[in-house]
């Protein structure tokens, strides 16, 4: 398993890892200018070992760690946003820290306030992957035809409305249940496809032939709804950044600092959505 801490800059391959850049006032600067003598270590770095504390402390390029289960991965991701703090090397709100589920995102915050204390509360984009595009959609909602007050439809809601479609088409909602087409569009956002985008083969598997045509009415109708589902909050995302430059190189300026937990179980679309705001 894996976690990538992932920093804007390459490094050649091969290369080993650097020290990074002292900080003037920072402890490894104050030692040195002491003569030589050891500062003594943070308290957030006590407790690691040295290839934890290798990542911990390598700060510029990216950065990938691999481990087991119960490897410390997270702890690792935490104490290296503590300390890339420690080091002023970012303010809070230059740091986006995204992880899967809420329970994560607030063990993660718990976590790093232990270290820093308050400091954490300056950090509004540290959270889920949903929670952190649902906060840049609303933000620039009206680029991809909503408004700020758009509405998440739950699965429930989306089946009711599939369902709507699917009697709109007089196709047999049980041959083709609406709960098998709304997994079926799951599936093409997860993997980044909006419905210009799905293949024909793919769009002919429902309902003989008329599945890219029920993606595309559903799409339609969301945004007459102004509603997004969960997948739409990447998928949108997504095409914000790629139709709106201006707003991408925004965020690439405001985040010094990406880091993903447990990155091994990212989808396409969440990849896709890392990738724009890393490059």
């Amino acid at each position: 398993m894996s976690i990538p801490v992932e920093h804007k800059g390459l490094r050649p391959a091969g290369e080993g890892v650097e020290a990074p850049a002292l900080r003037p006032g920072g402890i490894a600067a104050r030692a040195r200018a002491g003569g030589g003598a050891a500062a003594p270590l943070p308290n957030y770095l006590n407790g690691l070992n040295a290839e934890q504390r290798a990542a911990v402390e390598t700060i510029d390029g990216p950065l990938l760690v691999l481990a087991g289960a119960g490897t410390g991965k997270t702890r690792v991701l935490t104490t290296r946003i503590a300390h890339i703090l420690n080091l002023g090397r970012a303010f809070p709100s230059q740091i986006l820290a995204v992880t899967f589920t809420n329970k994560a995102a607030r063990e993660m915050k718990e976590r790093i306030h232990s270290m820093v204390g308050d400091a954490v509360e300056g950090m509004p984009w540290l959270g889920t992957f949903h929670s952190i595009g649902v906060r840049i959609l609303r933000r620039h909602a009206e680029l991809v035809g909503l408004k700020n007050g758009f509405t998440i439809l739950d699965t429930d809601d989306q089946i009711r409305l599939l369902k709507q479609l699917l009697a709109a088409e007089n196709i047999d909602d049980k041959r083709w249940p609406a709960r098998l087409l709304a997994n079926t569009i799951d599936g093409w956002k997860n993997r980044g496809l909006s419905p210009q985008n799905v293949s024909p083969g793919e769009g002919s598997a429902f309902a003989n032939g008329k599945g890219q045509m029920l993606y595309a009415a559903y799409q339609a109708r969301l945004k007459a709804l102004n509603a997004v589902d969960f997948g739409d909050l990447l998928l949108e995302g997504i095409r914000l950044f790629r139709e709106h430059p201006d707003v991408l190189a925004d965020y690439h300026r405001r985040f010094k600092f990406i880091l993903v937990d447990e990155y091994q179980d990212t989808n396409v679309a969440q990849y896709l959505w890392l990738r724009l705001l890393a490059q």
